[in-house]
């Protein structure tokens, strides 16, 4: 039964809705509505001139409407009287073919056509730092291997309390937090679910985690290469298929016996072939997950304090094993070890159905199953495909991967592709201190 956020602000004491969208880059996007407007609101949507944001689209475009998904809503646990709702995108009655979470909610129909819900948990790293965001926030926290040190993470226990408290208040089911394995890192899991949900509750924690790391003087940050030398912020993204949405599901689809080296780890057919869809499209997919200038710092970077990146560089699946791309951990799921944290957290659902699509219906193989360690041995690997080395290498591959492009949708590749390569053009026209230093008296 659908919410009727008017009664959901009286019953709460929720005075102003959030309206939220996220845009084509990962920016988070809002109004702030009255409760007593939002009534109309639920019907209508809150306007937004799309080219304001990360859209593409032009000043001459008629309003955008964020029209609120009223199952999305969700009460700032740390200020009640706020609540926040996605918001699906919509210009003169129709779907903005462009807008991420729209793109999710069709594929995510499309794959429920073909009898396969997706299920997916996410690991959203970040970094602690000064206000500024040049230095991590925590002076002592200067171990060379960091990794669940219990000092560090309780120096900073206030803000990670807070958050995973409010995780709790919502019901997410948050199961585990830690210090990461580069100096002012941290990590925080909660229960995987429906891919809606999901990047819903993906959106929502980067907002809240910013916010309540504001409040206590410090600044977050999910980008996925802040500090030299350091780890990166990953996003792994683990996957599983059903038989039906939500409570309903009772047949986990990718458990089973299936032939080969895929079976062997305990994935069925259908699993190894969703897992072929993204091993085919990975170098493509890469523009998607692993969406900025510095993403590539991050998955081609030396090895760093710690002694590894933690990050791929080479298209390879395993079983458990942290150094590939893709790690099977157990039975019925997946580990896509790919995505950083720019990652758009409904993009990376979409992405992830488009590749496991295509898998299926191609029955695509996979490949070869390595077990060494690709850290120490990777040099050993023939024939498997290198990820890109930068973003325009990324950009460049999706365009290539005409399959995916289509799968994702028209419309959405067409814009996505455009105000990537706008972003790499702003890029290498930017003026650099390293030109100068390295160049200067050449």
């Amino acid at each position: 039964m659908t919410v009727d956020l008017a009664k959901f602000a009286q019953e709460k004491g929720v005075k102003y809705f959030m309206i939220s969208f996220t845009d084509l880059f990962g920016g988070q996007r809002a109004k702030l509505v009255p409760a007593q407007a939002i009534a109309d609101m639920q019907e209508d949507g809150a306007g937004f001139a799309g080219f304001a944001t990360w859209l593409d689209m032009t000043p001459a475009h008629p309003d955008m409407l964020a029209v609120p998904d009223p199952d999305s809503v969700i009460q700032l646990p740390w200020k009640p009287e706020v609540a926040w709702v996605a918001g699906n995108c919509v210009m003169e009655d129709e779907d903005v073919a462009q807008a991420p979470r729209n793109v999710l909610r069709r594929l995510i129909d499309e794959a429920a056509e073909e009898g396969l819900h997706v299920k997916t948990g996410i690991e959203a790293e970040f970094f602690l730092l000064t206000p500024e965001g040049d230095q991590i926030s925590d002076p002592f926290d200067t171990a060379a291997k960091p990794c669940y040190d219990q000092q560090a993470v309780m120096r900073r226990y206030e803000v990670v309390r807070e958050i995973c408290d409010y995780m709790l208040e919502l019901g997410w089911g948050p199961y585990q937090n830690d210090h990461e394995d580069a100096n002012g890192q941290f990590e925080m899991n909660w229960e995987y679910d429906d891919v809606l949900k999901t990047a819903d509750r993906h959106s929502f924690f980067k907002f809240m985690t910013k916010s309540i790391a504001e409040k206590h003087g410090f600044r977050a940050t999910f980008m996925p290469k802040p500090i030299e030398g350091l780890t990166g912020n990953g996003c792994h993204a683990h996957i599983s298929v059903w038989d039906a949405p939500g409570d309903a599901s009772k047949v986990n689809v990718f458990a089973g016996d299936g032939d080969g080296p895929t079976g062997e780890v305990g994935l069925s057919e259908r699993g190894k072939h969703f897992l072929g869809g993204i091993m085919k499209h990975a170098s493509a997919l890469a523009a998607i997950t692993n969406p900025t200038v510095n993403s590539y710092k991050r998955i081609n970077a030396p090895r760093t304090m710690s002694g590894a990146t933690w990050a791929p560089n080479t298209v390879t699946w395993t079983g458990n094993n942290r150094t590939h791309m893709v790690r099977v951990p157990g039975p019925g799921r997946f580990e896509l070890r790919l995505p950083d944290g720019a990652v758009n957290p409904y993009l990376l659902q979409a992405v992830i159905i488009a590749a496991g699509l295509s898998g299926i219906r191609s029955k695509a193989d996979p490949g070869k199953r390595y077990d060494i360690d690709m850290y120490a041995e990777g040099h050993k690997v023939r024939g498997a495909p290198k990820l890109p080395l930068n973003m325009l290498d990324a950009i460049r591959e999706y365009d290539k991967d005409k399959e995916l492009k289509k799968t994702m949708g028209s419309d959405f590749s067409a814009s996505f592709i455009k105000m990537k390569l706008q972003e790499w053009n702003s890029f290498v026209t930017h003026f650099s201190n390293w030109e100068r230093e390295h160049t200067l008296d050449i």
